[in-house]
């Protein structure tokens, strides 16, 4: 059992002020507001909820500040993922588990308490499966199990390289699977899932690129009613070759043939019209955006105040793993809607606060999306981010997120999942042996 009393926690109706916390058996099992500390408390000035990270390539994190090369023509998304394929053709299951740590240990740093891995690097370097076809999945799980974070596994289904069921090409031969292969991998993951206390699964099929019609109806079923996750609308070139496959955009034709619904997440959608963006609002479904990697691949810009007023949900992933911070996923996605339209605080309510509207939205969304509702509240996993505001102590609470978010005067100090503390003091209590692994296999990546 797990004691802890802020001093101002973020809750469902607000701030709230004096409030105790206990964790037991991973969940909160109970709340006391108003009250003072008991002797063997730990103390913390400010507690909110961890966020979600509901979209992540683990194995990418690894090439992180290496595509930023300008090529001898104008580079994008494609060129991009041709470095991408360079380092996935490369890795070995000891290398993806180091990553993978690494990865999942900044990700708590930053005040994530849960991973959306959207795993597709399933296969052995010739393409060939591993004798255990869940192998690179259970390395996933071991990354996880390491650091403590809390994990929706969701094994991508990629079977094709194109719209209309194209052959895949070489540089994905490590992704791809059969129908009845992908349901092995299934049973494989169901597996590393059980092993790991609060994990979630759900289902990924890839894009409508990599899935046709019926792919997508045949692996609907092994979702067992948990997440979908899926790739949609993030350039103008799927938008096109989608249109001059079907006659319909990737969303339009997503939402008229798929039983899209709050189980579903659709990655980015970044490029909707007006009537995409009311439907998929009014489905139920969460958009799933990643700012940070949709800069830095000049993705575009989602159309989050009309997908709000809609009623949407949305949540926030780190997708590439260029660069992990919540706050930069939360300041990105808003000041990117404010250079497109001129404005300032546009994902807010009138007289409220921009950041602790991010931040929410996100939470909710983000929990809808991994199947894992976070809040500080009975019976609700017991994932806490307490936070130094040192720097800024004078601050209202109200103000809190807005500074941690924009100006950058708050930062992490500790973080529990399911009651266990994995970060103190900023940092994660196995930081040195997961940095020696993860530096050891950069070299060797680097030298291949």
């Amino acid at each position: 059992m797990t004691a802890i009393h802020a001093g101002t926690a973020l809750m469902a109706g607000g701030w709230v002020q004096d409030v105790r916390i206990v964790c037991d058996g991973g969940v909160v099992s109970s709340v006391e507001t108003g009250v003072s500390p008991q002797p063997q408390d730990e103390r913390h000035t400010v507690i909110v909820p961890a966020m979600p990270n509901l979209h992540s390539h683990a194995f990418q994190r690894a090439m992180a500040g290496l595509a930023e090369i300008r090529g001898p023509a104008d580079d994008s998304f494609w060129s991009w993922r041709t470095v991408m394929y360079k380092f996935a053709l490369s890795m070995t299951p000891d290398h993806v588990e180091a990553v993978a740590a690494q990865l999942y240990m900044e990700m708590l740093e930053a005040g994530f308490g849960r991973v959306g891995e959207f795993h597709y690097l399933h296969n052995d370097r010739d393409g060939s499966h591993y004798g255990n076809i869940a192998e690179m999945a259970e390395r996933i799980g071991a990354a996880a199990a390491q650091t403590g974070i809390g994990l929706t596994l969701l094994p991508v289904f990629y079977a094709h390289s194109g719209f209309g069921g194209q052959p895949p090409i070489d540089g994905q031969k490590r992704f791809i699977h059969s129908l009845n292969s992908y349901e092995r991998l299934m049973q494989g993951a169901q597996a590393v899932v059980k092993s790991l206390p609060g994990a979630a699964l759900g289902i990924a099929p890839h894009s409508l690129r990599a899935v046709t019609g019926e792919e997508l109806s045949a692996i609907e079923p092994l979702a067992k009613g948990g997440p979908i996750h899926i790739h949609v609308a993030e350039q103008t070139k799927e938008v096109e070759d989608s249109l001059a496959f079907s006659g319909a955009r990737p969303v339009e034709w997503l939402l008229a043939n798929a039983p899209v619904d709050d189980r579903w997440c659709l990655i980015h959608a970044t490029h909707m019209t007006e009537a995409e963006t009311r439907r998929m609002a009014k489905s139920g479904a969460v958009a799933g955006l990643c700012p940070i990697t949709e800069a830095n691949l000049g993705d575009g810009i989602f159309p989050a105040p009309d997908f709000i007023t809609e009623g949407g949900y949305y949540g926030v992933g780190s997708d590439s793993n260029i660069l992990i911070s919540l706050p930069e996923e939360l300041r990105t996605l808003e000041y990117s809607q404010r250079l497109s339209r001129r404005a300032r605080n546009v994902i807010a309510d009138a007289g409220g606060s921009t950041g602790e509207k991010l931040f929410r939205r996100a939470l909710a969304g983000g929990g809808r999306a991994l199947a894992s509702h976070n809040a500080i509240e009975k019976g609700k996993s017991a994932d806490l981010v307490a936070l130094d505001i040192s720097a800024v102590s004078y601050l209202p609470a109200s103000q809190i997120l807005d500074q941690w978010i924009f100006a950058g005067g708050v930062h992490v100090d500790s973080v529990w999942v399911r009651g266990e503390k994995q970060v103190q003091a900023g940092r994660h209590v196995r930081r040195g042996e997961i940095s020696a692994r993860f530096n050891k296999v950069m070299a060797e990546l680097l030298d291949s």
